[in-house]
């Protein structure tokens, strides 16, 4: 029995461009970088440069840059997402590591496959993009959900700093302390753009836009209203963190009824493609005897279009509204 190891060389080599990708991020920028650090990016900044315009201005160009990009050819598809994970390589270091990456994944199908020339540069540029937009996605999700998952605490931790008698800026600039990464950053920097000027709710606005977070926008219109008509804000708070939390269970009650239903539909789009990938590891001539008939090319691009019919009716039968 003939054994082709080709498949399992693509699989390793866009799964070692990935893992290049975040080896590179953190000796880039450090620690301070990664979400399960105690200590939030802007302390460590700040505790690096005293200079708190500086680490200031930073920050706002970190969190703007991927937005204010959404114009590069072939970027906006990326820049939301980067936006959400805050990725702090401009977009112009993300397309510079596009290109190394591709570079990275053609000399590894060069050094491990036999297939033709045009073939590599195809799948070396696949795999470089892919590997970008694979890693930028799964730090968005990671973000994103930590983000969430702290927004309650945060609320409740500015009610009690209110009820003690702190303004609303100083409440904010407690949470920044106390909340570690993402949302702590995110906080010192409406704290330290409270500082030198900017409205608390207009940074609160331009976040949750950032951020598209409904929770966030409640916060941003909930401060923004009392500022207008008056009234207590820790009580307002105070309910908010209570709808917030109850938002919140209830978004993981439906993903544990869901997760069944959404495991059983990544199997059933997953299993073809391992199947595949199975049989050409297993018996690469498996198809010799008709993939130079007339029917064959036709035949798998009807199974692909079924394949991908199949991942968007999954997606569409378990993406529950809330």
């Amino acid at each position: 029995m003939q054994i082709s190891a080709a498949p399992l060389i693509y699989i390793l080599i866009f799964v070692a461009v990935v893992v290049l990708v975040e080896g590179l991020y953190l000796t880039v920028f450090g620690k301070s970088i990664s979400l399960n650090n105690r200590m939030s990016r802007r302390l460590a900044l700040l505790e690096k440069n005293q200079n708190r315009e500086q680490v200031l201005e930073q920050l706002r160009k970190e969190m703007s840059q991927h937005l204010n990009s959404k114009g590069i050819p072939l970027y906006s598809i990326l820049a939301n997402k980067a936006q959400k994970a805050n990725i702090a390589f401009s977009p112009r270091q993300l397309i510079m590591l596009m290109g190394a990456l591709s570079v990275v994944a053609y000399l590894g199908l060069t050094i491990g496959t036999e297939a033709g020339t045009p073939v590599r540069i195809l799948v070396g540029i696949a795999m470089g993009v892919g590997g970008i937009y694979t890693w930028v996605n799964q730090k968005a999700k990671k973000r994103m959900s930590l983000l969430e998952e702290q927004l309650p605490d945060a609320v409740e931790l500015m009610v009690r700093s209110l009820r003690v008698g702190h303004p609303f800026s100083n409440a904010i600039g407690i949470v920044a302390k106390e909340i570690p990464d993402p949302l702590g950053t995110e906080f010192g920097l409406i704290a330290d753009e409270a500082a030198y000027g900017r409205d608390v709710s207009e940074s609160l606005k331009a976040f949750a836009e950032r951020m598209d977070s409904q929770d966030l926008r409640f916060l941003a219109v909930a401060v923004s209203i009392q500022q207008q008509s008056g009234g207590n804000l820790a009580e307002i708070l105070e309910g908010l963190a209570k709808v917030i939390r109850a938002r919140f269970k209830l978004f993981r009650r439906v993903k544990a009824i869901t997760a069944e239903a959404k495991w059983s539909g990544m199997f059933l789009s997953a299993f073809p493609i391992g199947a595949l990938i199975m049989i050409s590891v297993i018996k690469p001539d498996y198809y010799d005897d008709v993939k130079d008939t007339a029917a064959f090319i036709p035949a798998a691009l009807v199974v692909a279009v079924f394949l991908v019919i199949n991942v968007i009716f999954m997606k569409i039968m378990v993406n529950i509204k809330v």
